[in-house]
Parts: C-alpha cells; sequence; structure tokens
C-alpha cells in the first residue's frame, strides 16, 4: 500500500510518496517518489501578509498535480499540512478552500507546536544511541522548531518565528532571537554533551557538500568553516560558481546562522543530519493512525 505526504512550507511545497510494508507486524515505509516545488509562499506571508493571486494559482496548480500524481500511484492514504507561510497569510483559509475545491485535497494549516510534534514523529532518535541527549533543530524557511530527547524520549519542545526567508525578508524580529536564545540556554543547561540532528533541506545540503561521509556527523567547526567559505562568496556567484540551485543559494546563509547559533549556545560540538524531515513525519503520523498496535 502507498501513503502520501504534503509539506506546503514557506520556501517549497513537497510531495512524499512511500510504499508501506509490514514485515511480521513491524510497519516501516520506504520513499516512492519525492517532488519539491520551490513556490517560496513566505515572500508573500511575511511582507505583505497575503499570499498573492500568483502564487495561489501557482499553489491550486501544484495541488491538481500533487493529486493527479497520487491517483495513479493509487495512494490509500494521505495527510496535507501548511505551516508558518499559510499561518500568516490572512487568506490562508480560503486557500484551503480552493484547494478543496479544485484539488480534492483536504489541507490543515497547523501550529507550531504540531509542527514540531510531526517533525518527530518520524522517530530519529531511535537510530541513535539512548544513552545520549539531543537537540532536535529543524530550521524551515519561516519557522524553527527545537526539541530535546533524554533518553529517547522528548522531554521540551518550542517553535520560534525565525527562518531563513523571514531572515532575508528582515522579517525576523531581535525580539524573537532572543525567547530562542534564552530557551536554548534554559532547556539545555541540565544536559552536558548535547548531541545535535538537523533536518531540513539546507542542512542536508551543508552535509553534502562537507563531503562527510554517511552516518558521520557534522561538526560545529566544520560547519561553521562551510558557513565562511559560501558567505565569503556573493549569491550570484553562489549560484554560477559553486552551483547552488537559485532557490537555496540565499536561504542557505541564514539557516547556517540559525543552526551556528543554537549549537553554540547548546555547547553542541557535532550534528546528526539523517536526511528527514516535515514530510516523513507525515508518513510516520499516517502509519501511527492506521496501525495503532504497531506502536
Amino acid at each position: 500500500m502507498r501513503y502520501a505526504a504534503i509539506d506546503i512550507g514557506s520556501n517549497a511545497v513537497r510531495l512524499l510518496i512511500a510504499e508501506i510494508t509490514n514485515n511480521d507486524g513491524v510497519i516501516s515505509f520506504k520513499k516512492n517518489s519525492l517532488i519539491r516545488v520551490p513556490l517560496r509562499l513566505g515572500d508573500n506571508a511575511f511582507l505583505d501578509h497575503k499570499i498573492s493571486e500568483k502564487k495561489s494559482e501557482e499553489l491550486v496548480k501544484t495541488m491538481i498535480a500533487f493529486k493527479n500524481l497520487m491517483d495513479v500511484y493509487k495512494v490509500e492514504d494521505y495527510m496535507a499540512c501548511a505551516t508558518s507561510a499559510l499561518r500568516e497569510a490572512e487568506n490562508g483559509p480560503d486557500l484551503v478552500k480552493l484547494i478543496k475545491a479544485n484539488a480534492n485535497l483536504d489541507l490543515e494549516i497547523i501550529e507550531g507546536q504540531k509542527e514540531a510534534n510531526i517533525i518527530y514523529a518520524s522517530h530519529i532518535e531511535q537510530t541513535l544511541d539512548r544513552k545520549k541527549n539531543y537537540l532536535y533543530i529543524d530550521v524551515g524557511g519561516g519557522s524553527t522548531e527545537l526539541s530535546i530527547f533524554a533518553e529517547g524520549k522528548p522531554v521540551a519542545s518550542k517553535s520560534f518565528d525565525l527562518g531563513t526567508i523571514r531572515i532575508l525578508d528582515n522579517q525576523d524580529k531581535e525580539e524573537t532571537w532572543d525567547l530562542m536564545r534564552e530557551w536554548v540556554k534554559v532547556e539545555t543547561k541540565n544536559y552536558k554533551n548535547l548531541m545535535g540532528i538537523g533536518t531540513g533541506g539546507n542542512i542536508n545540503k551543508l552535509f553534502k557538500l562537507s563531503e562527510e561521509k554517511e552516518g558521520n556527523s557534522l561538526s560545529y567547526i566544520k560547519l561553521k568553516a562551510q558557513y565562511d567559505y559560501l558567505n565569503s562568496y556573493s549569491l550570484k556567484d553562489r549560484i554560477n560558481i559553486l552551483g547552488l540551485n537559485q532557490d537555496r543559494a540565499d536561504v542557505i546563509i541564514p539557516a547556517c546562522e540559525i543552526f551556528l547559533t543554537v549549537m553554540k549556545l547548546a555547547s553542541i560540538k557535532q550534528i546528526h543530519v539523517p536526511k528527514v524531515g516535515m514530510v516523513d513525519g507525515i508518513i510516520q503520523v499516517l502509519i501511527e493512525k492506521n496501525f495503532p498496535l504497531n506502536n
């Protein structure tokens, strides 16, 4: 059977179609098809507090295409979530209705805490050393979700209105940075030797650029060196010389700044980059809904 996950983010919109397998009662999934469309809805949402007519049309067309693909793949269950861009857009609820009418998809605009819950539903911490403590850092276009795991269990979680698109548009507030700094200091002070878990397209790209071996962690020192190297190039040169995609070349710099800030405050020397994100968490939520005895 197949499930689908749709994540309407501030920078990009993603569809993951996953193959669900049942091995002696243990339910897992394998990624079948992953599609990413860089709509960058956050530019509208954070500056104008409204998704423009042009972007709205592009979003509806994308959702129709996603629905057609889901039908072709014979998807049995799905979940579609929109995060900070549609949360802040005044016409977010109208877009939900428009998508239902044109693509026949049920879309939910979720709050920051639910976003954090879905992200760590992917159970990445279970593949790591349960004796260690972890700070889960997910950096998106409009928000950053932080979660602390101790002995494999989430003990604290918070969503902050700090994201790459928001920073590029100068819509990040110093008071929000201060709130995040304070939260990290207070919540991590009792945990020594914290490891980081980083998710999101930017940290995945940074890990790839670092040329670390799969399964290795990325050190704070190496991430800082990556940041300095990328920041030494202009946006144009990051695209033309370094070969970064246009929709990645700008956001990767503020993403670095968020990761480095959080890691430094929490005294994190290494960050694990498992290449999962919101869509993986959504698939896991669907599994837990449909196979409650599996958990």
